[in-house]
């Protein structure tokens, strides 16, 4: 397995790439994301340990986005099978992504414990949906405090299992080094991520905005029923279009196996920098 290192540009590329996959087949990923969403939310209402076990599926969910968008780009219509791809993989495969679903839960609640030193558990526990936010909380310094400690450990966490799913799936990598890999992979190609994430705030900044502007527009036309569910279903869409988009840097940041499996190839008419590979 080779790591590619790609110019800073290319962040941009991922991001264009992600939305022309995502109106490839707009209603299938909208609705495969809104599924995964909705399986995570049902792990919480699990006794005692549901906050763990929809912590432990994201890994799954995000693999899941991944194939999904592949086979959007290769022109085939993503079904609700893609969502069980992390389980039907052989049992190595599967047990290692159920391991980096724990460590990842495991990682995920220690941000949250630590930022609970700050302030007692607020922040983690309006979080993870077990208190309601009102505006005396979130204006607290302790409240702030934790929020933004647990936003600053978020961020290695992320990196450490930004490819992690797609290293365990496609190139059979042990969960630890696959954690290892990724985290290599994204500081070597600091650049095309750091591009990649400005263009995503950029992106759900212009959206809200004309969203805002559209809810306005029906609330003085009294059609005020309607805009908390355009505004739910808006973010919704442009969170899909995000997941989308983590395939083509999995893609162009790491030589592609052998045997080929799901992953499109390289589009030199989008991308000049990805490998001209079928993972």
């Amino acid at each position: 397995m080779k790591l590619h290192i790609v110019p800073a540009r290319t962040g941009l590329d991922w991001v264009k790439l992600g939305i022309r996959a995502f109106w490839r087949q707009p209603m299938a990923l909208a609705a495969l994301f809104f599924m995964t969403m909705a399986a995570m939310s049902l792990a919480t209402l699990i006794p005692l340990v549901g906050p763990a076990v929809a912590l432990a599926l994201l890994p799954s969910a995000t693999l899941a986005m991944m194939v999904a968008s592949a086979e959007a780009m290769q022109g085939r219509f993503p079904t609700p099978a893609v969502l069980l791809v992390a389980f039907r993989t052989g049992r190595q495969r599967l047990r290692d992504m159920l391991v980096l679903g724990a460590m990842y839960a495991a990682g995920f609640l220690a941000v949250m414990g630590l930022s609970a030193l700050i302030d007692g558990g607020q922040f983690a526990q309006v979080y993870l949906g077990g208190a309601p936010l009102t505006r005396e909380v979130a204006e607290t310094p302790a409240f702030q405090g934790a929020m933004w400690l647990a936003m600053l450990l978020y961020l290695p966490l992320s990196l450490l299992f930004w490819h992690a799913p797609g290293l365990v799936h496609w190139h059979g990598v042990p969960p630890v080094k696959s954690l290892f890999f990724s985290i290599v992979a994204c500081i070597r190609n600091f650049g095309a991520f750091t591009v990649y994430g400005f263009a995503w705030m950029g992106v759900f900044l212009l959206g809200g905005l004309a969203v805002s502007l559209v809810a306005g527009l029906l609330a003085v036309g009294g059609l005020s029923s309607v805009v908390g569910g355009i505004m739910v279903g808006a973010a919704m869409m442009m969170a899909a279009m995000f997941f989308t988009s983590l395939v083509f840097t999995f893609r162009d940041c790491f030589e592609p196996p052998d045997p080929p499996s799901q992953v499109p190839p390289a589009d030199r008419a989008d991308t000049s920098t990805g490998p001209d590979a079928e993972l």
